[in-house]
């Protein structure tokens, strides 16, 4: 008897794609064209959406829209130079959501926005403070962690707007007629 997974029917497949793709242009929107400049980068509500891929998505695709969404944004927006923190915290981020419970609101997900915040403040301001200054100095990290307000910004929107689609979601039952 063999001990790998099934594979998945090719139609299953195609559909997890397809909204892998849905959920990398929604991320790519929220984050590129309804952002607020802020010191080095941005402030945005795109974390939402991947909080709310994650949450309905198998992780490998829920990270795929997390990464492609969030660095097209970056690329795209004019600021490349975060594409490799973005990556990394992104798909991190998607990991700490669970579609694991039959609606998408409830306690762990609830409870995941925390460490999503502060992996959002430490991996951007270490981002920042280590590699965009091309060195390790006390005065560079704490320069970059004065951002942590903006970071804390873009984590309530984020959570306001995942916490509004998951109600709303929920009352559809869209999760499970969707995949």
């Amino acid at each position: 008897m063999s001990t790998a997974k099934a594979k998945r029917p090719p139609l299953e497949k195609l559909r997890l794609i397809t909204v892998t793709g849905l959920f990398s242009a929604l991320i790519f929107v929220f984050t590129a064209y309804l952002h607020i400049p802020t010191g080095a980068g941005y402030t945005h509500a795109g974390d939402g959406l991947i909080y709310l891929a994650a949450c309905i998505l198998p992780a490998p695709y829920a990270v795929a829209s997390g990464v492609i969404g969030g660095a097209l944004a970056d690329g795209l927006s004019g600021y490349p130079v975060w594409i490799p923190a973005t990556i990394l915290i992104k798909a991190l981020t998607a990991l700490l959501f669970s579609r694991k419970t039959e609606k998408i609101l409830c306690l762990r997900n609830v409870m995941a926005i925390v460490p999503a915040l502060v992996l959002c403040i430490v991996g951007y301001s270490v981002y920042e403070g280590v590699f965009l200054t091309k060195g390790l100095s006390k005065a560079a990290l704490i320069a970059a962690f004065t951002q942590t307000p903006a970071y804390c910004v873009q984590v309530a929107a984020s959570a306001a707007l995942f916490i509004a689609l998951a109600v709303a979601l929920d009352r559809t039952d869209l999760r499970k007629r969707l995949l």
